[in-house]
């Protein structure tokens, strides 16, 4: 199955949140927007702006066209300092 760019970017938007244990409070804090716009974003009612993208991808410090690749190749690019560390039991 391909994927359209704008579902690319949402599945790499989740994956990075989901690596750095971010919100979409947290996101929406970093890019100067409302919780409620990355939800609209990430439900796919509403797209991801190429503005918003490079800001997303400048905040998780990868370049935009691995963001705009899909999630596999956004996370290999996320760098180890951004990744959550698993808390230990």
């Amino acid at each position: 199955m391909v994927l359209s760019s704008g579902e690319r970017v949402r599945a790499a938007v989740a994956a990075l949140m989901q690596l750095t244990g971010e919100t979409q409070a947290d996101l929406a804090a970093a890019l100067g927007v409302s919780q409620a716009q990355v939800s609209r974003r990430q439900a796919g009612t509403a797209a991801w702006p190429l503005d918003d993208c490079d800001r997303v991808a400048a905040h998780y410090a990868i370049d935009v066209l691995d963001l705009l690749a899909g999630p596999t190749r956004a996370c290999e690019d996320l760098p180890p300092t951004r990744r959550r560390t698993p808390q230990r039991q």
